[in-house]
């Protein structure tokens, strides 16, 4: 397995297990994270949300936590994955389903240079906040807000966990 690919293996086998300090040890200390939630640049941010949303889904309950990835593929340079999360939204309680096409890039000490997860975010936000989701889900602003929200939330994760 090229060793990417047990970089790969090793962040979503921690975050199976919602082992956030095992996730945040797979970036580099100049990282990049972005999906429709979050655009974030280094180790300290990308940690300090992994650990907000491991407590989130652990607090939530773990039997309602499952990962699940495959078709992970990594090169000297690049990696994909193809995960999919099922957990209970915190905001209100309802059961998601997320799939998640995430696209990494790897410095050479074979550390996650950049991440990108990819998902729908209108059947996200259909079943994490239902009719609301389902009528503003699709709406620019409404994603626009959602991200000042979550970057909010994890400012006051990581001024509470510095």
């Amino acid at each position: 397995m090229h060793p990417n690919a047990q970089t790969l293996t090793r962040f979503y086998t921690a975050f199976a297990e919602l082992d956030a300090d095992a996730m945040g040890s797979c970036y580099s200390l100049d990282a990049t994270f972005d999906d429709p939630a979050f655009s974030l640049k280094g180790q300290h941010e990308i940690a300090g949300m992994w650990h907000m949303l491991c407590n989130a889904a652990r607090g939530n309950g773990k039997q309602d936590w499952r990962l699940d990835f495959n078709n992970l593929q990594a090169n000297d340079s690049s990696g994909h994955v193809h995960w999919e999360a099922r957990y209970r939204f915190t905001a209100t309680r309802r059961q998601v389903h997320n799939i998640v096409e995430a696209d990494f890039t790897f410095c050479p000490e074979g550390l996650i240079a950049s991440h990108r997860d990819q998902f729908d975010f209108w059947r996200w936000s259909r079943q994490a906040l239902g009719m609301g989701g389902w009528v503003l889900g699709w709406a620019p602003f409404f994603n626009t807000q959602m991200r000042r929200q979550t970057r909010a939330a994890l400012d006051s994760h990581l001024a509470k966990n510095v």
